[in-house]
């Protein structure tokens, strides 16, 4: 009796671990990064409100706000502050112009 209740609870803790296994497979995705758990209502932002914050000491407002609303339109994010802190938003980091020079303010 003994040794069947072992095999049971090692049948039991096997089938969670393929469980796990199969759930985590899912999550994954093609090219091996981890793709976001799907939520019910995506979240966005205000891109008009964040790029007047962003671009308000620039020399060129329109210009930036534009080119800072094309980017959050893309990113759906825009970093802190009115330069810099680009870690925060990876995303609009990575957007270049043609040149390989960054396009978002």
């Amino acid at each position: 009796m003994a040794i069947s209740r072992n095999i049971a609870a090692s049948l039991v803790v096997f089938s969670l671990l393929l469980l796990h296994l199969t759930q985590a497979e899912e999550l994954m995705s093609f090219d091996g990064a981890v793709a976001p758990s799907p939520s019910p209502q995506p979240q966005t932002i205000d891109c008009g409100v964040a790029c007047q914050g962003r671009c308000k000491l620039s020399k060129r407002p329109n210009l930036c706000k534009r080119t800072c609303g094309s980017c959050c339109a893309k990113c759906n994010c825009v970093p802190p502050g009115t330069a810099g802190n680009h870690e925060a938003c990876p995303c609009y980091a990575r957007l270049t112009t043609r040149n390989n020079i960054r396009k978002c303010p």
